[in-house]
């Protein structure tokens, strides 16, 4: 019995064209609208009930039966390697197409962008070719199978092989053709490849261009008289002597370079001009190679005064290369923008241009809401524009290759890119990776993605894959890859998984995955290590997370040895589901009835489905600034330059003084012509000679002087806040009055309530919040739970009133029985406030608590909300370096942060006084004595917990206020570490004082 294609790991392809890097121009599109049937089976047969689906298209988001499916470690089916489910959704595609009359007599080529899992393409019912890896193309030549007139092209795709045993990547499985169908045509005589890799000297200006050409010469091979023109007519860099170009088959220069072609390009480098008869007569730096009896030119360029590319400066040069019949007629013509840039690894550092760069990067997925996977040019655009908005500079292609257009764009924005082989068996980390079944898949997988991208300068680490263990496998393929470009180290996480310091053969860069903070300083200071450590994963993004990231980048930026990494990831992939009743929601694992699943793991991103920034982004923003600015006193300032290539002369800053919150200074400065890594001390402008008394602080913004090919002139790519030196915040002069003299109305009824017109109902201890997800898949939860913090019964044991002041003990006793003893002291003060002095002594037992403060019920209609503290965005203790201290103003709704599913949200740091108003100015007042963590909602943080999707969660009209004197660190123990330990809040007295007055 023959093993059908799908079941047979050995194969990885068949009648499928050379992976290469040739642009074919020569296109006919066959996007659109095809013919469809899914099918049970691959074995089984269509039928007459045909129905219309899109190309490119998911069939699992176009109305089947078959739909999007979420496991994150677990296979979606039981069974060892390569068993399939009985049940196999296979995708039969069809339409008609008549080749256009010019191509008579040329070679013509079939391309599928992308198919998942296996193609098997047929023509007029004869198959072509087969094709496995769900994001690499195949390419099939059709040239023999064509008929006259109108064709009939089949491709059949199967959902289920082989192939997903390692394709088991952390996202939605899908089953569809999610990229581009295309025929091209070429002469039978064509270009079949081109390598165009730049490089730089060791005095980096110095170009150098390794180039080869692989010229297809037909079944015959060529009449003699064929040639490839190479021409960098658009390269002008001041040359002051002769390039020298080395080739093997040098004898073949029909038009060597000449000295006076030098003075040429200098000349126009310079600004000069030539005569007209010199314009017209000179072409360029232009070559002109007749391919010897294999087809294949080789040459190698030194070119003095190139511009490096880098992401901050992503300079780009035209390569074009023409093949030329006999006769002189161009008969292809292939451009390709080439970088010039040198990628090292010099002892533990990892160099790009001879700098130690810092990775500021994001894990990306292929994903679209609606589409699945099928992501457009503009889409990858807007991805990718948005992280250079943010301050990254880097992308992992998390965990395959992405389509060829988002390489084009990293390099023309500038962002450096870890690209990735499409090889992750997570479910069978460590026996795949030594099952010579799957030798050939990874080494043909990691190949044909480094002959695809290998000229993109951008790309400047190879990645054998991701979470597959470490074995034989990784090693034939790192083998081959190193000897086919070894300008680019190598990564591979589970090569360093366990040993970050031991011989390492298929990894150039210790790469772990969601290290502590301790791990990777410890291991830099361990006498260890011999790579650079470069975070391939860190920070998960799953809900309200990203605790400690600055804590890392303090680390890293401070720290020999690290440079970086890659947090976990940049986009949540909530899929748009409608539900019966109309409504919409973002749906994640099992939300399309799909079993087994991993729930709402795949909802861990920095941006939202729609792409919308979480508050933790800009956290990102500010700690990857391209300057700083720290106050030196009175009206000096020093600006430093944290960029690894450019001067800041592309910035302008506007400043600010503000008191207390309110602005009583500003003025301009422009960006510094300051090198990279440089600083320089100014006096700003228009300084005030004196500042009112209260809490003041400087804030610099800056902003673009020019458009950008990432951002429109006035943009601002930061907002830096420092502190007045010897700057207190002013007396509280309503809660620094002397007790009255006659007692004002009550505070306290005799339970001890706190009675005001503002509350809806008595302000209660808190001690717990509503599960993150960290809190959730860390234990934390769990461990609230038993101690029973989100059941608290509130005993009063005594009420004494003396004068204007009520003192309340209450025993709050836990679910489980534990005892917080609590004690509030309230005073009446004569204007109607009441200021409220709290302690809470947490016993031994309660090792870790969510949250020590008191939450607050207000009456419905103070809908809007202004408040003194960290904003205008969600910040939490280890989350708030990005928080501007000011006065902000927005609604309650408005404040609450809408993760997909719900789970504590909305807090400030460090605020001194909120406001919530009606519309005719009617409200309340809120003074905490210290600075605290607080949150002002229309949810109980019970129906917050018990919510699965945001569409779901119960609104109440009552504002829920929470006043925390401390509030725990978010951490990121989703998928890495808990918070930091001074983030966590154990057993002890906690004391907090809060006034609550009316307005106005």
């Amino acid at each position: 019995m023959i093993t059908p294609p799908w079941r047979s790991p050995e194969l990885t392809g068949l009648g499928r064209v050379p992976m290469h890097s040739v642009p074919h121009d020569d296109r006919l599109p066959l996007d659109g609208t095809w013919r469809f049937q899914l099918l049970a089976t691959p074995e089984a047969e269509p039928s007459g009930d045909w129905r219309d689906i899109e190309v490119p298209g998911l069939w699992t988001r176009q109305d089947t039966w078959d739909l999007p499916h979420y496991t994150n470690v677990q296979m979606p089916f039981p069974g060892l390697a390569p068993t399939l489910p009985e049940m196999n959704p296979t995708g039969v595609y069809e339409r008609t197409f008549t080749a256009p009359d010019g191509w008579a007599g040329r070679r013509v080529v079939l391309h599928v962008g992308a198919a998942e899992s296996v193609i098997i393409a047929s023509i007029n019912g004869e198959r072509i070719g087969i094709g496995k890896d769900s994001h690499l193309a195949s390419e099939f030549e059709i040239t023999d199978r064509l008929a006259p007139g109108s064709n009939t092209l089949t491709l059949r795709v199967v959902k289920w092989s082989d192939a997903t045993y390692i394709e088991d990547q952390d996202q939605w499985w899908h089953g569809g053709i999610p990229r581009s169908v295309y025929l091209y045509a070429t002469s039978p005589v064509h270009l079949a490849d081109i390598r165009a890799i730049g490089g730089l000297e060791a005095d980096l200006r110095t170009g150098t261009l390794e180039a080869a050409v692989q010229v297809g010469l037909g079944s015959a091979g060529p009449e003699p008289g064929w040639s490839v023109e190479v021409d960098l007519g658009a390269l002008h860099p001041p040359l002051r002597e002769e390039a020298p170009v080395i080739d093997r088959y040098r004898e073949s220069l029909e038009a060597p370079v000449t000295p006076r072609d030098f003075e040429i390009m200098a000349t126009r480098a310079m600004g000069g001009s030539l005569s007209a008869e010199e314009e017209a007569a000179w072409p360029g730096i232009r070559w002109r190679l007749a391919p010897p009896s294999d087809g294949l030119i080789r040459w190698q360029l030194r070119i003095p005064g190139v511009h490096p590319w880098s992401a901050e400066s992503p300079t780009l040069y035209p390569l074009t290369v023409t093949l030329r019949s006999p006769d002189g007629e161009a008969v292809e013509v292939a451009n390709v923008r080439i970088g010039f840039r040198r990628v090292e690894i010099r002892g533990l550092d990892l160099l790009i241009n001879g700098a130690r760069v810092y990775l500021r990067g994001m894990n990306r997925h292929d994903f679209d809401p609606i589409t699945g996977r099928v992501v457009s040019a503009d889409s990858m655009r807007a991805d990718l524009v948005l992280l250079k908005q943010f301050g990254f500079n880097a992308v992992r292609t998390s965990h395959y290759p992405n389509d060829p257009v988002f390489l084009d764009l990293a390099d023309e924005l500038g962002l450096f890119v870890v690209a990735e082989a499409d090889i992750e068996s997570h479910a069978f980390w460590d026996t795949l990776c030594d099952d010579p079944r799957y030798r050939s898949a990874w080494v043909d997988r990691v190949a044909r993605m480094a002959e695809r991208d290998k000229n993109h300068p951008s790309v400047i680490i190879w990645s054998l894959g991701n979470e597959s263990g470490y074995g034989a496998n990784h090693d034939a393929a790192a083998g081959w890859l190193r000897r086919y470009d070894p300008s680019r180290p190598l990564h591979y996480e589970g090569a360093i998984k366990f040993d970050w310091g031991g011989d390492q053969r298929a990894s150039d860069i210790a790469c772990p995955m969601y290290p502590s903070i301790g791990s990777i300083v410890g291991h830099t200071r361990s006498g260890t290590q011999i790579q650079p450590l470069i975070m391939c994963e860190y920070s998960h993004a799953m809900g309200n997370s990203n605790g400690t990231l600055a804590e890392y980048w303090d680390a890293i930026e401070s720290t020999p040895g690290l440079q970086g990494g890659f947090i976990w990831e940049f986009r949540d992939h909530g899929l748009v589901q409608e539900l019966p009743d109309g409504r919409r929601r973002w749906a994640y694992g099992g939300d399309f009835g799909d079993t087994p699943n991993d729930g709402n793991f795949v909802l861990d991103g920095m941006v939202w489905p729609d792409r919308r920034p979480k508050p933790a982004m800009w956290e990102a923003r500010t700690l990857f600034a391209p300057v700083a600015v720290q106050l030196l006193g009175d009206d000096r300032v020093r600006i430093a330059n944290r960029q690894h290539f450019s001067d800041l002369t592309w910035l302008a800053a506007s400043w600010e003084v503000a008191v207390d919150g309110e602005i009583v200074a500003a003025g301009q400065l422009d960006g510094p012509a300051i090198g990279p890594g440089e600083h320089v001390e100014l006096t700003l402008e228009g300084w005030p000679t004196t500042l009112p008394d209260g809490e003041a602080f400087i804030t610099t913004r800056w902003t673009t002087v020019r458009e950008l090919a990432w951002a429109p002139a006035g943009f601002e790519i930061c907002a830096l806040q420092a502190p007045l030196q010897g700057s207190q915040a002013a007396p509280d002069s309503q809660a620094a009055r002397p007790e009255p003299a006659r007692p004002p109305a009550a505070a306290v009824d005799e339970a001890g309530n706190l009675v005001h017109p503002a509350l809806a109902s008595a302000p209660l201890l808190s001690l717990w919040r509503a599960p993150t997800d960290n809190d959730r898949i860390g234990g934390m939860a769990k461990r609230w739970s038993g101690w029973g913090l989100d059941r608290l019964d509130h005993r009063v044991v005594s009420v004494e009133a003396v004068g204007p002041i009520t003192s309340v003990i209450t025993d709050v006793v836990t679910g489980s029985g534990l005892t917080v003893r609590h004690e509030r002291r309230v005073t009446a003060l004569s204007d109607g406030a009441i200021r409220v002095e709290e302690t809470a002594l947490i016993p031994d037992e309660l090792t870790d608590l969510p949250r020590v403060g008191t939450v607050i019920e207000l009456v419905p209609g103070v809908e809007e909300l202004e408040w003194f503290g960290t904003g205008p965005h969600e910040t939490y203790p280890d989350r708030r370096r990005s928080g501007l201290v000011g006065r902000w103003r927005t609604s309650v709704t408005d404040a609450a942060t809408p993760y997909v599913r719900p789970q504590e949200n909305g807090g400030r740091a460090a605020v001194r006084w909120l406001a919530l108003t009606a519309a005719d100015g009617r409200g309340v007042r809120l003074d905490l004595e210290v600075p605290g963590q607080v949150s002002a909602t229309h949810h109980r943080a019970a129906d917050l917990a018990a919510a699965t999707h945001d569409i779901d969660l119960v609104e109440v009209p009552e504002i829920v206020v929470h006043l925390d004197a401390a509030h725990r660190g978010l951490g990121t123990a989703s998928c890495g570490p808990d918070t930091l330990p001074e983030y966590l809040l154990g057993p002890g007295t906690y004391r907090w004082t809060w006034t609550l007055r009316s307005m106005p």
